[in-house]
């Protein structure tokens, strides 16, 4: 069996809280959806999603199944504290909790995800799914307000998304942000073809700030230009998805994954 490929979060999180990223290689699921594609709802065999899912849980020994989402680019928040069990995916773009043992899990093909966590003190923990439709309607807003932790004691990480050369947008997308914050205009440049190249990471930084969260981790990754290790939408169309995932460990020490191939 091969081994799930991960990008582990370079953070300084505190020891409970463990995070992962997931590549493309180590699943089972056959083209376009090759190979660890954990989504139920892009078409793949559904054998295939439960096989690559089962082996997420068996390799990050993971202490409860992911709580998916029914994720549908607005900004509701599920509280996995007081959802956790219903064995749905809600309709839902983030999730937070503040138990350990419960998962929390975003899916994405070039959206953003956000990991957000205490940096000490009280444990809390979320995940953020952030499109620019997520973005501008408030997702990380209203993730953070779910933490309730005081943004300065949060630290966040920015997983693989679509870069700005890549990510071509509109009028639309360019006017949701900047009406009403002009300094986001600096996310966007004007293309040869008069529309706009839209960088998320500096929106989503540029929120976060905002909001008064000044740790922030990751970035620098474009899943459109490294179709080797990303599911890309924009890319592909119809593919698979990558899986951002954070739990608190049960105990003092954190659980130790028996030796997936790291990046």
């Amino acid at each position: 069996m091969t081994a799930p490929e991960l990008i582990v979060p370079d953070w300084p999180a505190p020891a409970p809280v463990q995070a992962a990223f997931t590549l493309r290689p180590g699943g089972v699921s056959a083209p376009p959806f090759d190979a660890l594609n954990p989504a139920s709802h892009v078409g793949d065999e559904p054998g295939a999603v439960a096989e690559n899912r089962l082996r997420l849980r068996r390799w990050l020994q993971l202490p409860s199944e992911p709580a998916w989402l029914g994720q549908v680019h607005g900004c509701r928040v599920a509280d996995l504290d007081v959802d956790a069990g219903s064995g749905c995916e809600p309709p839902a773009d983030a999730a937070v909790t503040h138990c350990a043992g419960r998962v929390c899990v975003i899916q994405v093909a070039d959206c953003l995800p956000v990991l957000l966590c205490a940096a000490a003190g009280g444990p809390a923990i979320g995940a953020a799914h952030c499109g620019w439709r997520g973005l501008a309607a408030g997702v990380l807003e209203a993730t953070v307000s779910a933490l309730r932790t005081p943004p300065a004691e949060l630290l966040a990480w920015l997983g693989p998304a679509i870069g700005q050369a890549h990510f071509e947008v509109g009028e639309d997308v360019h006017a949701a942000f900047t009406t009403a914050d002009a300094g986001a205009a600096s996310a966007f440049v004007r293309n040869a073809r008069g529309r706009w190249q839209c960088d998320l990471y500096a929106l989503a930084r540029r929120r976060l700030e905002a909001l008064g969260v000044t740790r922030v981790f990751g970035g620098g990754w474009c899943t459109y230009a490294d179709p080797a290790r990303f599911f890309s939408y924009r890319r592909d169309g119809r593919c698979g998805r990558m899986a951002a995932l954070i739990w608190m460990s049960r105990g003092n020490a954190p659980q130790q994954a028996p030796a997936p191939s790291f990046f």
